[in-house]
């Protein structure tokens, strides 16, 4: 059974920095596509960052240079650094991955980023 748990998240001020991390059970990081969402109040759920099982990552484009997405084999876990977070960053944030197929979530982490 794959769980996945994020945590990190809190209150920022604009310009400010955030760390999200995300352990998981069941599934070996390493070796999987991991991938963060996030789901603004009243939006869609929207992809935020992938890293693949041969390390390449990838950026939505609202968040590229200033978001990085990376991995802990040793920690199973996965993280996402945000630096220069804006207001509009403000969402509930999602570590997801696939596990033979079916779509895996853990239960999210709120970020809220005002001053």
């Amino acid at each position: 059974q794959v769980q996945l748990v994020e945590s990190g998240g809190g209150l920022v001020q604009p310009g400010g920095s955030l760390r999200l991390s995300c352990a998981a059970s069941g599934v070996q990081v390493s070796i999987s596509t991991m991938n963060w969402y996030r789901q603004a109040p009243g939006k869609q759920r929207e992809l935020v960052a992938t890293i693949s099982s041969g390390g390449i990552t990838n950026y939505v484009e609202l968040v590229r240079g200033r978001f990085t997405i990376s991995r802990d084999n040793a920690k199973n876990s996965v993280y996402l650094q945000m630096n220069s977070v804006k207001p509009e960053d403000t969402a509930v944030y999602y570590c997801n991955t696939k596990w033979f197929g079916l779509g895996c979530w853990g239960k999210g982490t709120l970020v809220t980023v005002s001053s």
